[in-house]
């Protein structure tokens, strides 16, 4: 005689089994399986001839940069600082026998910026757009006591939110065309995980990771391959991470690894370690989530305490952005 207790456990197991091969397995495959057994899975150099990186001329950027150019894509390098650009072009060419192309461009300004890199790249076959380009706080801050914060809300939104979406609108088209593409956007970790004291920065990363997932619904029938990395802590000038860890590991590390989930995710951390500390951080927001609230909120706390006892030296104060990074780390317009 079937119980109600029976079948409640027969039910219960059936739930289990699935919630496992719904969220265990695809996780399992898109963060281990998936790129260390396969890689990428694009041939990215048939997608077009060109990849532009904004942001290009350090970090994260630059090792897309330089990742791309291996793969034997020229490059157009869109960032802020000229002569920084120019250097990183010619390493490029040096090292991998491509073309380069570089934009000076500072994405915390108006309309003119995208006018200005539309007339640059009309007449190239741009296959890879990275939009990496970004800006956070100097330090954690409450959202009231951000310093100068009408100029520095508008940058971030500019920079963060305006360039990503502005950017597509100009390459995105030559993809549809052409029906192929890959497009990556550089959001963070702070986007899907608890981040106070970062909150217009980590909400305009979120902004990011959700465009993304839309737009890759929109344009999956072109052909066209977009992608939002969410990057935890990686050893940049930005972070202020010195030295590259296991955890915190060398842009160049990050990139190598992010590349190789291309195909397999649409959304990804970039790098195990870092899908390791989103999965833990979650796990414990989902047991308590006024716990992990309660966490991240000292931790930004303390970070910020420290921050304004060291003012006064700046190279001591400097130093309190790696510990902010170990939850964010963010992109810069070098």
């Amino acid at each position: 005689m079937v119980t109600t207790s029976g079948v409640l456990g027969g039910t219960s197991a059936v739930l289990v089994s699935l919630f496992i091969l719904r969220k265990v397995f695809p996780w399992i495959y898109q963060n281990l399986i998936g790129p260390k057994v396969f890689g990428c899975r694009i041939n990215l150099k048939k997608v077009g001839e060109w990849a532009l990186i904004t942001g290009a001329t350090d970090g994260i950027g630059k090792a897309y940069a330089q990742a791309l150019a291996k793969k034997g894509l020229n490059v157009i390098l869109v960032s802020r600082t000229l002569s920084k650009l120019q250097d990183v072009a010619k390493e490029i060419e040096t090292e991998y026998k491509v073309r380069t192309m570089v934009i000076d461009a500072d994405f915390t300004g108006g309309a003119e910026i995208y006018e200005k890199i539309r007339a640059q790249i009309e007449n190239l076959e741009i296959g890879v757009v990275v939009n990496n380009v970004g800006m956070s706080y100097a330090n954690p801050e409450y959202f009231l006591e951000l310093p100068d914060n009408e100029k520095l809300i508008k940058n971030l939104i500019s920079c963060n939110i305006l360039s990503v979406t502005r950017m597509c609108e100009l390459v995105m088209p030559g993809m549809v065309k052409r029906h192929a593409g890959v497009v990556i956007n550089i959001s963070s970790l702070s986007a899907v995980i608890p981040a106070p004291m970062l909150t217009v920065y980590s909400a305009s990363k979120a902004y990011m990771d959700k465009f993304s997932e839309d737009l890759a619904s929109e344009y999956a029938k072109h052909n066209i391959v977009v992608q939002s990395v969410l990057p935890g802590p990686v050893a940049t000038n930005m972070s202020k991470i010195r030295k590259s860890t296991w955890m915190a590991c060398s842009p160049k590390v990050f990139v190598a690894s992010a590349i190789s989930t291309l195909g397999h995710t649409r959304q990804t951390t970039g790098y195990f370690p870092h899908a390791l500390l989103e999965l833990a951080i979650n796990t414990v927001r989902f047991i308590s989530p006024r716990l992990m609230e309660k966490l991240t909120l000292n931790t930004m706390q303390n970070i910020r305490a420290r921050a304004m006892k060291r003012s006064t030296a700046p190279k001591a104060a400097s130093s309190t952005a790696s510990e902010a990074s170990e939850l964010a780390t963010p992109s810069t317009t070098s």
